[in-house]
């Protein structure tokens, strides 16, 4: 049986963005539909549509740990405090093995809104270097904080 990371891994290397990948592949897991994690997470790709702020599988995973732990039309406000809280410890643990959250600083300022720097990007390889290994960092995170 495949991990999550896997899971999320082989997405993202068959051409979904790294925070599609991520929020896909924890989407049945969390009771939400797969084809909505795909379309909801899209724009998220590349730190924010290519505006490489923070890191796109982050991101996808702040999604997944909304979908486990965020504030609904129901909840007490307190419950948004353990949303907060998951975040923070999602992006401190990814900081931690990878020094920032910030997709430019990861891509060591390759420009990804330029084709200049999109193509940098394919000849470094940086998909597999610097992203998927960040997808499934994300993913392991993840792991831990869906089942504290």
């Amino acid at each position: 049986m495949k991990s999550t990371a896997e899971t999320a891994s082989e997405k993202f290397l068959s051409g979904y963005n790294c925070a599609q990948s991520v929020l896909w592949a924890f989407a049945p897991r969390l009771n939400f539909d797969a084809e909505a994690a795909l379309k909801i997470a899209c724009g998220l790709g590349a730190g924010m549509g290519r505006r490489q702020e923070v890191c796109g599988a982050v991101t996808g995973g702040i999604l997944a740990l909304g979908l486990k732990f965020g504030r609904g039309s129901s909840d007490d406000r307190s419950v948004m405090e353990t949303a907060y809280a998951k975040t923070q410890e999602l992006m401190r643990r990814f900081e931690a093995a990878h020094g920032t959250c910030t997709c430019r600083q990861l891509l060591e300022g390759c420009d990804l809104t330029t084709e200049a720097g999109r193509s940098e990007f394919k000849t470094r390889d940086m998909l597999r270097q610097k992203c998927e290994p960040c997808v499934r960092a994300v993913c392991d995170i993840l792991e831990d904080l869906l089942m504290e």
